[in-house]
């Protein structure tokens, strides 16, 4: 048997889950002195009132260690594979930390992928790993196929408000001040190499929208895998998304739209809007 882990930052349901027989490791969200696991006792919709209503940005952390090293022993102890797919390096240490993790195990049938990516980005490679296991590949099948898929994953946000940016110090007090008045909405990108980049910024979330349906038009996507539309809590924007994405022939299901969890929520903040899926060869 080959078990598949990833953590909370690829935005799983619990429902979907266990449907799916994933295992998600919970990152923790960190507002002020409390610590929540997210999707344990933080809800999706939780984080975002808090988020709102906190003095203080919050932080997010890795999970820890031992939960990994409790999955991995679990498997060796069946005689299982187990394949962990984690947020992206460029965006959390988790990865960093779990590899650590399976050499410290020295279990050889344990294996780990860096997504390159985030929220619906690593949630793609998930499924993938999934549908390759229903399809009785075997764990290095998987593990070829899914790092090969990974630099075909596109993801464009249109973010609704630059707050966030600026209550975690990534941009200056003037940038935001500007940036508000003038009503600019950055456009985030995940690169190849799987960092946050922000090829683009509109004047107004309208314009936003119309940059990355371009985008989709020009590089549509294979249609062997998932498109999804991910938000942060208000669907508003979403909907707009899925309506301008159907005027050029791709259209988009109730069931994938997908909300934005804290990880990714932390820095971009309520009401952006975002695509997701496999770009063709």
């Amino acid at each position: 048997m080959v078990r598949i882990v990833t953590d909370s930052a690829a935005d799983f349901e619990p429902w979907e889950l266990e449907q799916k027989n994933i295992k998600a490791v919970p990152l923790s969200v960190i507002f002020g002195e409390k610590e929540y696991k997210e999707n344990i006792d933080l809800t999706k919709e939780e984080f975002y009132k808090l988020l709102k209503t906190e003095k203080d940005m919050p932080r997010t952390s890795q999970p820890s260690p031992q939960d990994y090293l409790d999955l991995i022993d679990e498997a060796r102890e069946k005689g299982d594979d187990i394949i962990i797919i984690t947020i992206s390096s460029g965006l959390s240490g988790t990865y960093q930390s779990v590899a650590a993790t399976k050499e410290l195990s020295g279990y050889e049938r344990c294996f780990v992928i860096d997504s390159l990516n985030g929220t619906g980005g690593e949630r793609m490679s998930v499924e993938y790993a999934v549908r390759l296991r229903d399809e009785g590949k075997s764990a290095e099948e998987i593990v070829k196929k899914v790092t090969a898929i990974r630099e075909r994953v596109v993801l464009y946000t249109v973010m609704d408000t630059l707050e966030y940016l600026h209550r975690g110090g990534r941009i200056s007090n003037t940038v935001y001040k500007i940036g508000s008045i003038a009503h600019i909405k950055p456009i985030m990108h995940v690169s190849k190499e799987g960092r946050p980049e922000i090829p683009a910024k509109t004047m107004g979330t309208s314009k936003g929208i119309d940059f990355v349906v371009k985008h989709v038009e020009k590089d549509m996507p294979d249609e062997d895998f998932p498109f999804y539309i991910m938000f942060t809590e208000n669907r508003k924007n979403g909907e707009i998304l899925r309506e301008r994405l159907e005027k050029i022939g791709v259209s988009v299901p109730e069931e994938r739209i997908i909300p934005v969890g804290a990880v990714v929520g932390t820095h971009i903040g309520p009401g952006a809007c975002a695509v997701v899926y496999i770009g063709k060869k």
